[in-house]
């Protein structure tokens, strides 16, 4: 005779990414399913379960609870206290808890999904062509979220009272709507409104008025998940140029948005991993090959072999899209180094000037959030720009962290903020360059500071005096009395990648970027260091040069070739043989020497970044830029694709005071004897990017010969060229090195807050 095993009560506490995304409707089914009772609850925390029956019941339920989670759940830890039973009757949803300094993960926003696409495409639906349809699967959420447990009235769906159809499946544990926090439809939710420059309301289907508006033309502002994109018919040539005239940004990449893979392909080349990442929740802006026959206007991206591709995805887009049936420039809602406009109001006075209409809601955002931007390198998604869809998931730490603050840098700024084993680095926030981005900044760190229950206990920030983030990271500590930690910004590049990649030993850093104040007072960008989280040593860089004029030999590449030539080689070099020169002023040709002879405002830098526009500016690929790194990536794409017997260029390598230094003026030589003997811009990039790699492999074999360190972390904005990236993962892979990249922390800028915050984790205070 078979003996019935005694029921019991499992106490189960559910952490991760567990709220917004139908984890607890997932639970009661589950439980349902098994045939046990109990409850299930949100807290500031985590998802607390008490669920109580059979053995057999009780163990599949808990190992199920982690294998079939709801596709968007991310499961951190799950831990089950096992207590006699209780006793009850039925299973059910209870409310929400609030625990003082407790704190929970929130999803991102999220794309449409397959369910929710086909109800806004069914005529017979009564979400048919709703642009703010969603579920538990989909949606907005981190960008409506006010605070934590996640709940409607904690969102800025609040204002927005249910229907009885919504208010139905909102409380059915067994729809894929239950507590749904942005639920609505045409009755009860959300709606557009297309208005005139003026403010007056154009009458009529708002959608199908905006597809006649972009077929004619038109630039239309279009307020999405996290703020407004501009919009043109991508493949008029005369739309385009308008767009960035008025926009301030003449060359700069637009991304641009296709309603289906298919049309995708019909304008790019997609890997299997490339078209995974489109099609994937996330749902970011993709840098595919763009094929020739595609008849995208070539003014969206300026003389470069890659296009910035989207889906749709939100039904606003999905209608938009399938409708007009073009390729749709979707960019920044904001005029050139501005952060993204977010509020209805705001929008008709900063885009005033760029859009003939407005198609707008009145659905508030609560947190300003661009598109994610990414690209696909041997098989790994590598964010270039991290936000939407992945901002504010943590990345996670291998340690247990203080509460710590890194306040980013000064260009591509993130912050991050640290807690136990989470380091939550923000959503991209831009150039902290003017006040309106420092107003975002500002807003933004309180909002995660209220969501994480952070209240930090370390502030880090750059070296650099004068960056606005390091000015805030210094009135924070003068305010709240808290240690502030500067930390140099390439070892904040390396540590960054190390977290990422979850290592903790000492690793060879190479660090290549534009601008990053070093800890001797000058400019660095070219760096090979030794590096922990709690410490570096500097044990090589790129030869000093100067920078006649500081930032204006950023703006004008030229400058710095005429600093590379008139330095390492003599004032000879400067002569009627290099066409590029033809092209730049005699008086400012003088001038530039002279600062140089006489070091005025000509400050020192080792950066890699000025050291591509020195050889883009001699080649004559580009003398000034618009945007940042323009000369480099235009040198980048100036190389053929096919490699072959690559030439490297001649360098060597002196040893001064412990410090190697890679000495580039037979580099110059070459390029130029190169030059003379009429050989083409692009064989000579090639050959570039092939050297550079080859400095990498021989510098890092060099210190790991002294050191026994066999892993290269290799960071830095200049790592987002493909070309320079694969030649030198190459080579120091054939060298035996063991090679960490970035792939979900950007490898600009982007990424050294994590890397700062880190940093100052470490440090005694």
């Amino acid at each position: 005779m078979r003996v019935a095993r005694a029921e019991r009560l499992a106490k189960i506490s559910v952490r991760g990414v567990v709220q917004g995304v139908g984890f607890r409707p997932f639970v009661y089914q589950l439980a349902t399913r098994y045939g046990l009772k109990g409850w299930v609850l949100n807290t500031s925390g985590d998802v607390r379960i008490g669920v109580e029956g059979g053995e057999d019941s009780l163990q599949g339920f808990i190992q199920d609870l982690e294998g079939k989670a709801p596709p968007l759940a991310l499961i951190e830890d799950v831990s089950v206290e096992s207590l006699p039973s209780f006793g009850y009757d039925r299973f059910e949803i209870r409310h929400s808890l609030s625990e003082e300094d407790r704190y929970q993960l929130i999803s991102p926003d999220i794309a449409t999904c397959d369910a929710c696409k086909s109800e806004i495409f069914s005529p017979s639906d009564r979400r048919y062509r709703y642009p703010f349809t969603n579920c538990t699967n989909c949606g907005p959420r981190f960008t409506i979220i006010e605070d934590i447990p996640y709940d409607r009235p904690r969102t800025t769906m609040r204002h927005f009272q249910m229907c009885p159809d919504c208010q139905r499946e909102y409380d059915d544990p067994l729809d894929r709507r239950f507590h749904t926090q942005p639920n609505a439809c045409p009755v009860c939710g959300p709606s557009l409104r297309l208005i005139a420059g003026d403010g007056k309301t154009i009458p009529g289907d708002e959608i199908t008025i905006s597809n006649q508006l972009l077929r004619g033309g038109k630039i239309l502002a279009i307020k999405g998940l996290g703020g407004f994109h501009l919009a043109c018919d991508a493949t008029n040539d005369e739309a385009v140029k308008t767009l960035r005239e008025r926009k301030r940004r003449p060359y700069k990449p637009l991304a641009i948005m296709l309603p289906t893979l298919d049309e995708i392909r019909g304008h790019s080349e997609l890997s299997k991993e490339e078209v995974e990442l489109l099609t994937s929740p996330h749902c970011p802006i993709v840098l595919a090959r763009w094929k020739d026959s595609s008849n995208v206007s070539r003014g969206v991206a300026p003389g470069l072999k890659y296009l910035g591709v989207m889906l749709p995805y939100t039904p606003l887009h999905h209608l938009l899209l399938r409708e007009t049936g073009l390729p749709l420039v979707m960019t920044s809602g904001n005029i050139s180094e501005e952060p993204i406009a977010r509020d209805n109001d705001e929008a008709l006075l900063r885009l005033g000037g760029i859009a003939d209409y407005f198609l707008i809601h009145n659905r508030d955002i609560y947190a300003r959030y661009d598109d994610s931007v990414a690209t696909v390198e041997e098989g790994k998604t590598q964010l270039i720009r991290r936000a939407r869809g992945y901002a504010p998931s943590p990345i996670h730490l291998p340690f247990k962290s203080r509460q710590v603050l890194g306040c980013g840098g000064e260009l591509k700024n993130t912050f991050c903020l640290t807690r136990e084993e989470h380091g939550f680095l923000s959503q991209h926030i831009g150039d902290m360059e003017n006040i309106e981005t420092l107003e975002h900044y500002e807003n933004t760190i309180e909002l995660y500071k209220k969501l994480f229950r952070i209240q930090p206990k370390v502030v880090a920030c750059d070296m650099h005096p004068d960056y606005l983030s390091t000015r805030y990271a210094l009135k924070l500590a003068r305010e709240q009395g808290i240690a502030i930690i500067p930390v140099q910004h390439h070892h904040a590049h390396i540590v960054s990648c190390m977290v990422e990649n979850g290592i903790q030993e000492p690793v060879i850093g190479v660090a290549f970027d534009g601008t990053g104040y070093g800890s001797d007072g000058r400019i660095w960008g070219g760096e090979f260091l030794i590096a922990d989280y709690k410490g570096f040593e500097r044990k090589g860089h790129l030869e000093y040069v100067p920078m006649p004029g500081g930032d204006a030999a950023v703006e004008r590449p030229y400058r710095m070739a005429i600093s590379y030539l008139y330095t390492l080689l003599g004032e000879n070099t400067l002569n009627g043989k290099l066409n590029f020169l033809n092209q730049v002023d005699s008086f400012e040709i003088d001038l530039v020497k002279k600062q140089i002879e006489k070091n005025i405002n000509s400050p020192l830098t080792s950066s890699c970044g000025r050291l591509f526009d020195a050889v883009s500016a001699l080649l004559g690929i580009r003398k000034r830029i618009d945007y940042e790194a323009q000369a480099a990536v235009e040198l980048e794409m100036a190389a053929p694709d096919g490699f072959g017997d690559i030439k490297a260029y001649p360098f060597s390598i002196l040893e001064q005071d412990g410090v190697r230094i890679i000495k580039l003026g037979d580099l110059f030589r070459a390029i130029i004897a190169d030059m003379e003997r009429g050989l083409a811009a692009s064989e000579i990039s090639l050959s570039f990017h092939h050297t550079l790699a080859q400095m990498v492999a021989r510098m890092c074999r060099t210190i790991s010969d002294e050191t026994d360190i066999n892993m290269v972390a290799l960071s830095g904005g200049v790592f987002q060229n493909r070309l320079l990236s694969r030649l030198t993962i190459a080579a120091l892979k054939e060298d035996g090195f063991t090679v960490l990249t970035h792939s979900m922390v950007p490898t600009n800028d982007g990424g050294i807050s994590l890397g700062q915050a880190v940093v100052a984790n470490f440090v005694e205070c």
